[in-house]
């Protein structure tokens, strides 16, 4: 008697896999940028090594109820959205720098031979990335899947470390943040390509 095999594989697994390692860009307008356009502009991130990660994880609250042995259906309340995407960069421009240490500026005036990138001591609104945005290829389909998170920070400054027969990589992280004038708006979009 042969046992019967079960498994999640069918004929349309094929066309619904994320390939490879995608590239990373600053403020990539969806359906006004394309992969092309946006390197051409300057805002891509640059080369990674050991791409990167997305997540979006809600903190939620159950209400409990007197007389209810466990979680109730419904009873759930979103008290909070931690959006997150980071990038292992490995193409280490000055741009890359300043966005790692977050709160900084970039004085190309004062030296001939140098720009020079300096922390600040305060988080300016001006500090803030309007998108970091991840394009990546997904089979079946010849359009990308595009991921955004919206008024983003690095919180993390940066750690440069070098070592020998090696390539330093700059890890960046991040953060979405709410605008005030949109509360309700939680700070990412995935755009997912219609089956075609």
């Amino acid at each position: 008697m042969m046992n019967k095999l079960f498994s999640g594989f069918t004929n349309k697994t094929a066309e619904n896999l994320l390939l490879d390692a995608g590239a990373f860009f600053k403020n990539f307008i969806v359906g006004t940028d394309t992969f092309e356009s946006a390197v051409t502009a300057g805002k891509l991130l640059g080369a990674t090594k050991g791409g990167g990660q997305f997540s979006a994880i809600p903190e939620i609250r159950n209400v409990e109820v007197d007389g209810v042995k466990g979680k109730a259906e419904g009873m759930q309340m979103i008290d909070s959205w931690e959006v997150k995407m980071s990038a292992n960069i490995i193409e280490i421009t000055k741009e890359v720098l300043a966005a790692a240490i977050g709160a900084s500026e970039i004085d190309t005036t004062t030296s001939e031979d140098y720009d020079i990138i300096k922390g600040k001591t305060e988080i300016e609104l001006s500090d803030y990335i309007g998108n970091i945005t991840y394009v990546g290829r997904k089979s079946g389909s010849s359009e990308p899947i595009i991921i955004q998170i919206y008024n983003s920070f690095n919180k993390n400054g940066l750690t440069l470390q070098t070592q020998p027969k090696n390539e330093a990589v700059v890890a960046l992280e991040f953060e979405g943040h709410f605008k005030p004038e949109e509360l309700d708006k939680v700070p990412f979009e995935i755009f997912y390509p219609k089956a075609s």
